[in-house]
């Protein structure tokens, strides 16, 4: 007689939790790995890849999780090699915001292609099953769910 296996139980709250950390330091090792290759620490790449707008020391402070000193470090090094420059504010002209340059922009786009060839599997992914991730990580961090069109 040949019976079926029993289905793993569902995972809970806390094994999910862990195995998020596991994923999220998988990624940022790969990140970190993606950024040296262009001669920038992770936190230097990390900063670069949140210029999509140009944005405030104290908002990429906020974005980084991190002292408004240690972004202003980050982005004089960044803003020495040519990957971004200090603008004004166009509402506060007291303050300045870090926008990429041409350069920059390349250079994400370089660091992004790089982390893409690490996670292949997420190309391997149906349409379906791309929509139900991203779906499900909007559900579990509501706050980083990409605004609506």
């Amino acid at each position: 007689m040949h019976q079926n296996p029993r289905p793993d139980p569902p995972a809970t709250p806390g094994e999910l939790m862990d195995q998020l950390a596991r994923v999220a330091a998988a990624y940022y090792r790969h990140f970190a790995a993606a950024a040296s290759g262009h001669g920038l620490t992770l936190m230097q790449g990390k900063t670069l890849s949140l210029l999509t707008r140009p944005r405030s020391m104290r908002a990429l402070a906020g974005l980084l999780s991190c002292d408004a000193s240690n972004v202003t470090g980050i982005v004089d090094r960044l803003e020495g090699r040519g990957l971004v420059r200090r603008e004004p504010d166009p509402v506060d002209r007291r303050v300045k915001n870090i926008a990429l340059t041409d350069q920059g922009e390349h250079t994400v786009r370089l660091i992004r292609a790089d982390l893409m060839s690490g996670l292949t599997a997420l190309e391997r992914f149906s349409d379906q099953d791309r929509t139900a991730l991203g779906a499900l990580l909007d559900r579990a961090f509501p706050d980083t769910a990409a605004p609506s069109a």
